[in-house]
């Protein structure tokens, strides 16, 4: 097998945890444009309850995404991804056999606890070589979008056969089938030496909140899946109002993801010749757009395709060059406490979003949250003006240390070595971990000869 490619176990490691995410996020993201709707069904139905069934589960995916990470440090990663897909499942089936609104949001609270995203990611570390953590990591972040989109599709089908409680079933079988997955998928004689960049530390938690650029960055993924949640409480009800029945809305659906793709190329294009700052304002104001025609037209079946089309090219541009900026930006060997901290305020987005939409509408009219969209979007766009870009190829690796380096001053003078190589953007030298965590420039940084400081008496 070549250096550069994946091993056998390398791919069925990642395969096995792409299906995970497959499984476990299309049960959720089903949920997603048609329980606006679906719930309605419910005896205590009323706006405010669907906002809290929609954005519970956020909630308790902010509160538990960074615990959950630091026990998989402690108890092992299969463990906490075993409890949190089962928690995912009892959710799920509290959800799908509920028969009223508070029972279903009780599910959706409960569904959320399971928050293993980061456990799955370090696992996905665990077992596959430096050399090719990217692919793998590449892998699994295509199978999100894949599930998001194919969930968007099969969702509003689903729901009008089987019913808003035959998706959340449908989600507890996925999820206990994850299981398995887990189990026979990873090879235990794959594992390499865990990477402390991959999961939160609490030490560093402080001071990556105040990081100049980090914290833009996690308000603008709040803000994001806040938007996402109130366009999805609105749109399906509209859809609606114009007698267009549930199992049709695929239809609607499907324009709007092909051409928002189509939409999205262009927009990269354009991004590449701008500031970051501006390419960020740029998506902004196609999902502005989006709000505005959905404010000022009345609804028809061509506007919402309009407006779904804008809302989805600015949404899909910035869901991709987030995660991608804040892996970029963040200290060395604090990759995963700034993974962690971006994650919990993606979530809670989504639980403001279903809040603050489901209050808006028990006590007014739609418009007023549409108008409550384009006013955090303005705020956004000030945020975002600060933005910065990154002028090179960024790429972390992670150093091994001998037991001598745990000496303070040892250690020091193998920082300040390694620290003065070429192409060393940044280092964090962690005796606990015993290894030592760096940026650097890929295109003139050398390995071999960081390796040989490492073993060079000293």
């Amino acid at each position: 097998m070549e250096a550069n490619s994946l091993t056998k176990s390398e791919w069925q490691a990642g395969i096995s945890l792409a299906s995970v995410y497959v499984l476990r996020m299309l049960g959720l993201f089903m949920v997603i444009p048609v329980i606006a709707v679906a719930a309605q069904e419910y005896p205590d139905y009323s706006p405010l309850w669907v906002g809290l069934a929609i954005g519970g589960y956020g909630l308790t995916q902010a509160i538990f995404q960074i615990p959950m990470g630091l026990l998989s440090d402690k108890w092992g990663r299969k463990p906490i991804i075993y409890i949190g897909l089962v928690l995912f499942a009892i959710g799920s089936l509290i959800a799908g056999l509920a028969d009223s609104m508070w029972l279903l949001t009780i599910g959706r609270i409960i569904q959320g606890s399971g928050a293993i995203a980061g456990a799955i990611m370090a696992l996905a570390t665990d077992v596959t070589r430096e050399s090719q953590r990217t692919k793998v990591m590449a892998l699994i972040g295509i199978s999100i979008g894949f599930s998001f989109y194919i969930a968007l599709l099969l969702g509003p089908v689903i729901a009008a056969s089987f019913g808003l409680q035959g998706i959340f079933l449908i989600t507890a079988v996925f999820s206990l089938l994850c299981i398995p997955l887990v189990r026979l998928g990873i090879d235990n004689k794959a594992y390499q030496a865990p990477s402390g960049d991959a999961l939160p530390k609490t030490k560093l938690l402080g001071s990556l909140f105040k990081h100049p650029h980090l914290w833009r960055l996690n308000w603008s993924v709040l803000v994001v899946h806040l938007l996402i949640t109130c366009f999805f409480v609105q749109v399906p009800v509209m859809l609606i109002s114009i007698n267009v029945p549930l199992s049709e809305h695929w239809a609607l659906y499907s324009l709007v993801l092909f051409a928002s793709v189509i939409g999205l190329i262009g927009l990269i294009k354009m991004a590449g010749k701008l500031p970051v700052s501006i390419s960020f304002r740029v998506a902004l104001l196609f999902m502005a757009s989006a709000f505005a025609l959905l404010l000022i037209l009345s609804p028809s079946w061509s506007g919402i395709a309009m407006a779904g089309i804008l809302f989805f090219t600015g949404f899909n541009f910035l869901e991709a060059k987030m995660p991608a900026m804040v892996s970029s930006i963040s200290p060395a060997g604090s990759k995963g406490s700034a993974m962690g901290i971006y994650a919990s305020h993606q979530f809670l987005g989504a639980f403001l979003g279903g809040v603050l939409s489901g209050l808006l509408n028990s006590y007014f009219s739609p418009e007023y949250t549409f108008i409550m969209c384009l006013v955090v979007i303005f705020l956004l766009s000030l945020i975002a003006s600060g933005l910065a870009s990154s002028t090179l190829q960024v790429q972390r690796v992670t150093l091994r240390l001998e037991n001598r380096h745990k000496d303070a001053q040892s250690l020091q003078l193998l920082r300040d070595k390694i620290n003065s190589m070429a192409g060393v953007q940044e280092v964090l030298a962690d005796p606990e971990e015993n290894a030592m965590y760096l940026k650097v420039d890929a295109k003139i940084f050398e390995m071999d000869v960081a390796n040989a400081h490492i073993k060079a008496q000293i």
